[in-house]
């Protein structure tokens, strides 16, 4: 009789820049590599966390960040020590070793840009040289700019490569320096995107830039955004910022149907009832109870006036207005301070607007009702936990997490409507008792007053209403905001990408 064939689990390589933990067993040491910048940190996280315990052939390479990783490891004894930093910890998880990421004490350099080309070309070369041949991947899954090369040269080599857009940020260089640093351009430079269309090889190599980000895109079998409303905004040419390339790339996988949008998910310690940092922790059942404790808690910590019927308002991003709008809230503050003499706001976010709330809190002697505080992870939880409401007034959103954060602690968020917003963020009936937040669809100071006043109206509805109302918030994130449902849908485009029903 014959034997059954036992069929090989595809085996997935996820390139990544940044990574917050790894579960423990996936190798020595794996729970203690952790380098993060931003949500890509989070999500990259989740993902191998989640396919790793569902038994998947998943491996994953980032770069060797010693001093990173140094600092987490620190209190681990010497011995130990000395042999984390001797070997690359386990067979699932691959460091690219290059010393520009040894010293470091953040991923990326902002204030460099060559700096940050250097690194990026310093990871690649390790993962299309060593690293892709190690593993032998059916499947790479390359994430945001910084591995914007590897699709090209796992094309060449017959590998199937899923691109995730994270964010639009990319960098250019010319295929002469991607090759002086060690890269053998020459095997995949008709698989890159160049500024303009090459002729042939030479006439590409000096004076060509190749565009990193979107040669991800235009190698990759597939691409992702992190929301999917975003990637339709940029394919109906919605945002004027998005460059002429990466949309007409983008539209043309969408036209292939190769594009598509994964929400990303909170991380599982978002929670109010495993939450360590917060004074109270509390499930939907209990959250009228644990949200006063906590808010009593938060106004005391930033000296607010101890009010538990003051409505509470956290901002939980950055002070960033390029993007997250903080501007409309500073045109604004002290009138709204004015004409609601119990509202309260907390910021605990970095970033260039910080000091004109600083500015606006001192010259109008708001200390009791407007604190600023520089970013600080028990802080944040603690807002999030404490506060009634989160501002999110975003310009434009690729995905956002705070929106999804807050309605897990029964925060409800003021929200632009846009991008990963519009994907999470329903606006509150109170006639029918649906939604999540407060929708408005300008970006302007009107459109946010607008937002405020409808936050406003919700809290002076009576409280048995209002409890009522937030746990089935909070139960619905819980449901819906989580990382299993962002796993299964990325295995789900591994499938379609690898021709698997």
């Amino acid at each position: 009789m014959a034997k059954k064939k036992v069929e090989r689990k595809a085996r997935i390589l996820i390139v990544t820049p940044e990574i917050t933990y790894l579960p423990q067993g996936m190798g020595n040491m794996a729970n203690y590599l952790q380098a993060k910048a931003g949500g890509l940190a989070d999500v990259s996280a989740s993902l191998v966390t989640v396919l790793f315990e569902k038994g998947a052939d998943v491996h994953v390479t980032l770069p060797h960040y010693q001093r990173m990783f140094t600092v987490d490891v620190g209190r681990l004894i010497s011995d130990e020590l000395r042999v984390y930093k001797n070997r690359i910890p386990g067979d699932r998880i691959h460091l690219a070793e290059d010393r520009c990421f040894y010293y470091r004490d953040a991923v990326y350099s902002y204030n460099q840009p060559q700096e940050n080309v250097k690194i990026a070309l310093a990871f690649q070369r390790e993962v299309i040289n060593n690293i892709i041949p190690t593993v032998q991947p059916d499947l790479i899954h390359c994430n945001d700019w910084m591995t914007g090369l590897v699709p090209a040269a796992a094309k060449a080599l017959g590998i199937p490569s899923v691109f995730t857009l994270h964010n639009i940020h990319t960098i250019k260089t010319t295929m002469a320096h991607i090759e002086d640093r060690g890269i053998d351009a020459y095997s995949f430079w008709e698989h890159l995107f160049f500024e303009q269309y090459p002729e042939n090889y030479e006439n590409a190599r000096f004076s060509n830039p190749v565009d990193f980000l979107v040669s991800g895109v235009f190698a990759s079998d597939f691409v992702n955004t992190v929301s999917p409303t975003f990637l339709e905004e940029i394919v109906e040419g919605k945002h004027s910022f998005i460059a002429s390339n990466l949309l007409s790339e983008l539209r043309n996988k969408k036209e292939q149907n190769r594009a598509g949008g994964v929400l990303n998910a909170p991380d599982m310690k978002y929670h109010p009832a495993q939450d360590e940092f917060i004074g109270k922790r509390y499930r939907s059942g209990e959250v009228e109870e644990g949200k006063a404790e906590n808010k009593k808690i938060l106004q005391e910590q930033f000296n607010l006036i101890v009010d538990p019927d003051a409505p509470l308002f956290f901002w939980p991003s950055r002070l960033d207005p390029v993007q997250k709008g903080p501007e409309l809230l500073a045109h604004i503050l002290y009138e709204l301070t004015v004409q609601f003499p119990t509202m309260q706001v907390v910021f605990v976010a970095n970033g260039p607007y910080q000091h004109h709330f600083k500015d606006i809190v001192k010259f109008h002697n708001l200390y009791k009702r407007v604190a600023v505080s520089d970013f600080d992870e028990k802080l944040s939880r603690r807002g999030y936990a404490g506060a009634d409401f989160l501002f999110m007034p975003s310009r434009f959103e690729p995905c956002g997490l705070p929106q999804m954060v807050g309605p897990k602690y029964g925060t409800l968020p003021i929200a632009c409507d846009t991008g990963g917003i519009h994907d999470t963020v329903s606006e509150m009936d109170f006639d029918m008792e649906t939604g999540n937040g407060f929708l408005f669809q300008d970006y302007s100071i009107e459109g946010l007053w607008w937002g405020i006043e409808k936050a406003l109206q919700f809290y002076q509805k009576p409280k048995p209403w209002r409890t009522k109302q937030l746990q089935r918030v909070m139960k619905d994130a819980d449901h819906r905001f989580n990382h299993m449902r962002t796993a299964e849908q990325y295995i789900a485009i591994y499938k379609k990408v690898l021709g698997l029903k």
